[in-house]
């Protein structure tokens, strides 16, 4: 009996196992509630008990999809307050704002300093798209000469006025510089002022001064790789902190690295990238200037015809490959606002082209509209309700901003002076800005039928709204902060 007992005691403890298993695997697949739901479904007639899985299926998808809301929620208030603030102790991990920090500083002395801003989707995968653009600024003191050298990268660069990346001090200059482009038969040499632009192909060796006596010169690039996605290298064929610096000395061949070690310590030479240079240096270069590709090639200054939108809140200044050709081969515009105190510009959005926007002078606050950023995206369906996250952040001096293609943005001046943004227009062939206030904007154009279905009002109503406004992309500033999106 004692073993017939133990027999039977194994036998339900196996049965047991065998169940809590295949009760485990169950529950593994689906939800422990819906498993029970269908088990009580076993109970009613035959007829109906398909009706009743059904049923428990929908209430099994139902509980997902709140649970994910619950998810979604909790995200949506972490991301909530996407605002930029450039207090030391409250960082900012807006990835549309870019600040002092996210820069590294890849040459520097007292005489001057290069700095790149990091690669775009090393900040976020939603920069795919501009993935081969890198921003960079150059900054030179007074009569200081930059040695020759070449990027594996295209660059177009931007006289700026009044950004010193150091400290984040305004200084009030107008910039005079002088620049030379080396070819193998020829050299290309032309002096720039603030508003100009000007490239430097890919590979091209350039080298720079700052003639001015007292005052800083401070360009912004858009650098487009050629080589790597986002990477840039830059090449010096001699000069440096010492001869190793050299591109020339990775070579096995001895002559030519023989003799520059000799140059270099056989004279009391300036080490560095950056150089004082003389009166006497300075205006010869600044005289040797020759044309080789004929007249109207190289820069163009963006105050050099009219504004193509102003009024008492602001201008526009606009630069496509219209008027520079050589803006096409890298695929960038530029623009330029220069907005009133108290004033606003848009809102508005690109078709085709992602915005750089770089500050170079005055304080503001921008908003965008960002679907990527709402709870609705993160469910990763096409056919859901659309939703839009507020992204906005404080601006001035030295704030970059990326805003992608046909995100509706505002530009506000907060300060008591205007705002200045520089706007490099990426990925910019083909592309057109549209205004969604004021006159011409988009909305005017619409049929009245479709203005009275979309509204649900007589066209002629809403269009009396819509066109009420009579200027164009600068308008008052709001009474108070978050009236554009809210």
């Amino acid at each position: 009996m004692v073993v017939r007992a133990k027999s039977c005691l194994l036998f339900l403890f196996s049965v047991v196992v065998i169940l809590s298993a295949t009760v485990t695997l169950a529950l593994s697949d689906k939800n422990a509630d819906i498993v029970v739901c269908q088990l009580k479904c076993e109970k009613l007639p035959g007829d109906q008990q398909l009706s009743c899985k059904q049923t428990c299926e929908e209430f099994h998808e139902a509980k997902v999809r709140n649970q994910q809301d619950q998810e979604n929620r909790g995200r949506r208030l972490r991301l909530k307050n996407w605002s930029g603030d450039f207090d030391e102790g409250q960082r900012s991990n807006n990835p549309y704002v870019f600040e002092d920090r996210h820069f590294t500083t890849r040459l520097e002395s007292q005489l001057g300093n290069v700095r790149v801003l990091q690669k775009f989707t090393d900040r976020s995968e939603l920069f795919r798209g501009i993935e081969e653009y890198r921003v960079g600024f150059l900054e030179a003191e007074p009569q200081t000469f930059i040695i020759p050298n070449h990027w594996d990268a295209d660059a177009l660069l931007f006289v700026v006025n009044g950004i010193k990346l150091s400290s984040w001090v305004l200084i009030n200059f107008t910039g005079e510089g002088t620049i030379s482009l080396i070819n193998p038969k020829s050299r290309q040499t032309f002096n720039i002022k603030r508003g100009d632009i000007f490239r430097v192909p890919a590979g091209i060796s350039a080298y720079l001064i700052n003639r001015h006596n007292n005052q800083k010169l401070v360009l912004a690039k858009i650098l487009r790789s050629i080589s790597v996605p986002g990477e840039l290298q830059t090449f010096f064929s001699v000069g440096g902190e010492n001869p190793e610096s050299s591109f020339l000395n990775a070579f096995s061949t001895e002559t030519n690295r023989d003799e520059i070690e000799r140059l270099f310590f056989g004279q009391q030479v300036q080490k560095g990238v950056f150089k004082k240079a003389t009166a006497e240096q300075i205006k010869s270069l600044e005289e040797s200037r020759i044309w080789p590709f004929g007249e109207g090639k190289g820069s163009y200054n963006i105050f050099s015809k009219s504004a193509s939108v102003q009024n008492e809140n602001g201008q526009l200044h606009e630069v496509d490959s219209d008027d520079l050709s050589e803006l096409r081969d890298i695929d960038v515009a530029v623009s330029f606002f220069n907005i009133s105190q108290g004033s606003m510009a848009g809102p508005f959005y690109n078709t085709r082209a992602t915005m750089v926007l770089v500050v170079p002078n005055g304080e503001g606050e921008f908003e965008m509209a960002c679907p990527h950023l709402s709870e609705q995206h993160s469910r990763g369906g096409f056919g859901g309700r659309p939703s839009y996250e507020k992204v906005s952040s404080q601006l001035r001096r030295g704030t970059v901003v990326v805003v992608p293609a046909g995100h509706p943005v505002v530009i506000e001046a907060t300060g008591n002076q205007n705002l200045e943004v520089i706007g490099f227009g990426l990925n910019s062939d083909r592309n057109e800005w549209f205004p969604i206030a004021g006159k011409d904007n988009v909305m005017s154009q619409w049929e009245d039928e479709a203005v009275e279905l979309t509204f649900g009002a007589p066209g002629s109503t809403v269009k009396k709204v819509i066109q009420k406004q009579k200027r164009r992309m600068f308008f008052k500033g709001p009474a108070r902060r978050g009236r554009a999106f809210a």
